[in-house]
């Protein structure tokens, strides 16, 4: 926190999207660089650590998307923001069942935090995984970028529109003090071009604009198109096409102020699936439509998996593993809160799961 109160206090204010970077990415006192934030004793659970069901049926759509491309020999599975190795750890196990493709199989993860890499490599410990700092350094294909829960940990800008003047929301300090709060200054207008032309400011006061998002998804494109291969993506967000401020930060599993512990809270938001859909389609992809998580695993057959894994179980396992299930698909849970987007090379017909 106080290196932020330190830079504002030179720069009296700094757009959202550099706030944000600095509360999760600074090298030294980054949310994401300095702890571990997964599990019970963190501050959220993502779905690999409630289930290895999720993992498995993950597993299940690469290596069925594998033989839609006809089996290559080389292969790469690239996982951006692999949080605490737990999905990695989780294909594994279930792509050694499988041996061909076992045999072809390169794992990149790409990891900007020490911290959670340190953990990432104690729990992985496996050959084929190798870490990357940048999409770039992917030379061959075909490639899966799986992303799960990536993309809402990544910076967004935010602006406010009031009588057709767009505004861009700042931090700063009160006077005075050394509390932050929320300023708003006249957006520029290269900005203002983009905003209007994603259609980000229709019929609404809020727009929300993940540019880093945005550039991740032009990339990931880029090496889909020349290496061929797919992202699929997982997150927690929305469908309809506006634009909302979804802006939020999150301690111990709930919800907290933004400016409180900056650098000890997740600050987050939800996805727009309308423009990330929108965006892989401008970038010449072939995209499946957006569905819900809990619709995508029941496709992919995860209910029939745990009542043969249940058969041999005693009744206290058993429990579990349907609690656990009904974590992941129950529409009041994470099972229509978060929703799946797939998109492949184009002329590629593949759509299991959707």
């Amino acid at each position: 926190m106080n290196k932020i109160v330190k830079i504002l206090k030179v720069k009296k204010s700094i757009p959202l999207d550099q706030f944000i970077n600095l509360a999760l990415y600074n090298k030294k006192t980054g949310y994401y660089m300095k702890q571990n934030p997964f599990g019970k004793a963190g501050d959220y659970i993502t779905a690999p650590l409630v289930s290895k069901l999720f993992g498995e049926m993950i597993a299940i759509w690469c290596v069925a998307f594998w033989e839609h491309l006809g089996k290559p020999k080389k292969f790469i599975i690239a996982e951006l923001g692999p949080g605490d190795g737990s999905l990695c750890k989780d294909l594994i196990d279930t792509f050694r069942n499988f041996n061909n493709f076992y045999k072809s199989l390169e794992i990149k993860l790409l990891e900007k935090s020490f911290q959670l890499k340190k953990i990432q490599k104690n729990k992985i410990n496996n050959k084929k995984v190798k870490w990357i700092n940048n999409i770039k350094e992917l030379q061959s294909g075909p490639i899966i970028f799986l992303c799960n829960e990536f993309f809402d940990s990544l910076p967004i800008k935010q602006f406010y529109i009031k009588k057709k003047i767009i505004y861009e929301k700042y931090i700063g300090l009160l006077k005075g003090s050394k509390k932050m709060n929320f300023y708003y200054k006249k957006a520029d207008k290269k900005l203002i071009k983009i905003l209007k032309k994603l259609n980000l400011t229709y019929g609404n006061n809020v727009a929300e604009y993940p540019e880093s998002g945005i550039n991740y998804l032009n990339t990931i494109s880029k090496k889909i198109n020349k290496f061929d291969g797919s992202i699929l993506l997982f997150d927690y967000g929305y469908t309809e096409k506006k634009s909302i401020d979804t802006l939020q930060s999150i301690s111990k599993h709930k919800f907290s102020d933004i400016f409180k512990n900056p650098g000890d809270t997740d600050i987050t938001h939800l996805i727009n699936y309308n423009l990330f859909f929108n965006i892989l389609k401008k970038n010449k992809l072939e995209v499946n439509k957006v569905v819900t998580q809990g619709e995508f695993l029941q496709k992919l057959g995860i209910i029939e998996r745990a009542n043969i894994l249940s058969k041999k179980m005693n009744f206290k396992t058993k429990a579990d593993i349907y609690y656990r299930l009904k974590k992941l698909l129950h529409y009041k849970e994470m099972g229509s809160l978060f929703k799946v987007l797939a998109a492949q090379k184009k002329g590629s017909k593949f759509s299991l799961g959707f």
